[in-house]
């Protein structure tokens, strides 16, 4: 005698397997923005970004000439220190899994890797982003502050300077997050993400026959316009095309490279 067809768990046709749908980019992009919350390196680094940017602008109502104190320099300032914190909060945004051994149950749920380091780009742009956002706070309160205390206080700026900000942050976070993905290593990826932009931009402020090549290809030039005062984020079409240019060379490239050692390397 034959016995009747188990039900589908999803309550489909009898016999049916029941498949599960997979979790889609944004489901995986808020799960490693938790993740980066969740780890005790990720979140006091966070709370550091943040004390950071109140701290330089704490430091300009207490040292600056009062024409100073104004939103522009507040914000414009903040961003450097905060430019310098970001590209390790991408490195640990990567490396972790590794270190800590998560990326065993990570790969296991998710196998396409690429979702993966997709997601990982996902969260590290709207941490930039959100770091952007807390610079742009701080300022101003800074701002107001200034104008309570004396003859500061000036909102006089423009678009290009928040769209200048936010292309600066999320430059440097993709670089951490580059380096993390090719050396797959905190303390390897944190020290060559600061000691080869830096050596190449010694090298090339030194050597005449580099200086060329350094104006395209030293993200310390090409990156500055961005955020620096007068016209901070107000680039002619030679910065752009200069800036794309060290950014394929600094972000591009090892993101490249790491995404593919990520979907080739053995997990054990």
């Amino acid at each position: 005698m034959a016995l009747p067809a188990a039900p589908s768990p999803a309550g489909g046709p009898p016999g049916q397997p029941h498949r599960i749908a997979r979790p889609t980019l944004l489901r995986l992009t808020l799960v490693e923005l938790r993740k980066l919350a969740d780890t005790r390196a990720g979140f006091w680094l966070l709370v550091t970004i943040g004390l950071v940017a109140a701290a330089i602008v704490a430091v300009l109502l207490l040292t600056a000439p009062e024409p100073e104190q104004r939103f522009e320099n507040f914000f414009a300032l903040a961003q450097f220190p905060v430019g310098i914190l970001l590209p390790i909060l991408g490195i640990l945004l990567v490396t972790s899994e590794f270190s800590q051994r998560t990326v065993l149950t990570t790969f296991a749920l998710v196998p396409r890797r690429q979702r993966v380091v997709g997601a990982k780009v996902g969260a590290g742009v709207i941490a930039a982003l959100l770091s952007v956002a807390a610079t742009l706070a701080t300022a101003a309160l800074g701002t107001v502050l200034a104008g309570l205390a004396g003859d500061g206080g000036s909102w006089s700026t423009g678009v290009p300077a928040f769209v200048g900000a936010a292309v600066f942050q999320i430059g440097n976070v993709l670089l951490g997050i580059a380096f993390g993905l090719l050396f797959q290593s905190t303390p390897l990826a944190i020290v060559l993400s600061l000691v080869l932009p830096i050596a190449w931009s010694i090298l090339g402020g030194m050597v005449e026959r580099l200086h060329r090549a350094a104006e395209w290809l030293d993200t310390s030039l090409t990156m500055a316009p961005l955020i620096e005062p007068p016209n901070p984020g107000d680039l002619d079409g030679g910065q752009w095309a200069r800036l794309a240019v060290s950014a394929a060379v600094w972000v591009l490239l090892p993101l490249l490279g790491g995404l593919l050692r990520t979907v080739r390397r053995e997990v054990s």
